[in-house]
């Protein structure tokens, strides 16, 4: 009995298709009147091109900044792009992230959904803690040194309660990994402020309290946040090598969602946390 292969080779004149490209990486940013915040952006972008060439990866603001978010999903549309992810560079859920971002994705001339933002998530705390060790934060020694630290987790602030809640998850995650207390507090549309956390904490006995920016750039409200800080500050996160593998991390879990319908954006459910400006 003669056996046959199940598959044949392909015939010597058939052409091959070159892979479709993979959708587009839209990092999403704030906007900021502060021009270090734009070029933070950008070497954080190069980043994350670093870690996945051939992946297009382009960026988009919600105000104060060129490229404005519809424009660049106008330009990816005009170039041929099959789809696009909308990754927010933010830490929650605020207003920017359930409403302007989804309402951007649902009007684009393409297929687009929309990533979680950056938080909570341990590769977010990687970065936290990193910009206080180069700080100057170090463990307590001791028992006792124990009991006088703490930390503040300044964050831009949102009215939204989720996001207030989601930033109390991401100090909760900090205050793990640190071993001392770790207070959320907020440069606007929240309480406490950093100066009444650092009070707090200190009525408590906590007096050795350093604070975590949790803030993507330079700007008016980490500025206003480190003047509060009774000591040992952190940088804004910026550049860290953990956010570029954030940012690809939220991109390749919105891919692993079910496809959206063309022009729509399909939100991704999961974790999140503040929103900053």
């Amino acid at each position: 009995m003669t056996a046959y292969p199940t598959q044949y080779p392909p015939h010597p004149g058939a052409r091959h298709r070159p892979a479709a490209p993979p959708p587009a990486l839209v990092v999403v940013a704030h906007g900021s009147r502060d021009p270090r915040a734009l070029a933070t952006a950008l070497r954080l972008l190069e980043r994350v091109r670093a870690l996945r060439p051939g992946l297009p990866v382009h960026l988009g603001h919600i105000e104060l900044n060129a490229p404005l978010l519809p424009g660049t999903l106008d330009a990816l549309a005009a170039s041929g792009a099959g789809s696009a992810v909308l990754v927010p560079l933010l830490f929650g859920r605020g207003h920017h992230v359930t409403r302007d971002i989804p309402d951007a994705a649902a009007a684009a001339p393409l297929p687009a959904r929309v990533a979680d933002p950056l938080g909570p998530h341990p590769l977010l705390v990687d970065a936290l803690h990193a910009r206080l060790t180069e700080a100057g934060w170090q463990a307590p020694r001791d028992a006792d040194d124990r009991r006088r630290s703490a930390v503040v987790l300044a964050a831009a602030g949102s009215r939204a309660p989720a996001s207030r809640a989601d930033t109390g998850r991401i100090a909760a995650l900090l205050a793990a990994r640190l071993g001392v207390p770790v207070v959320p507090a907020y440069a606007s549309a929240a309480a406490p402020t950093v100066t009444d956390a650092v009070r707090a904490l200190a009525a408590r006995g906590r007096t050795r309290v350093a604070v975590a920016s949790c803030f993507t750039a330079p700007g008016r409200f980490a500025a206003e946040c480190a003047d509060a800080a009774p000591g040992t500050v952190s940088d804004p996160l910026g550049t860290h090598p953990a956010m570029a593998r954030l940012l690809l991390h939220r991109y390749d879990q919105a891919l692993r969602t079910p496809a959206p319908v063309a022009g729509t954006a399909a939100p991704v459910a999961g974790t999140a946390a503040l929103a900053t400006a």
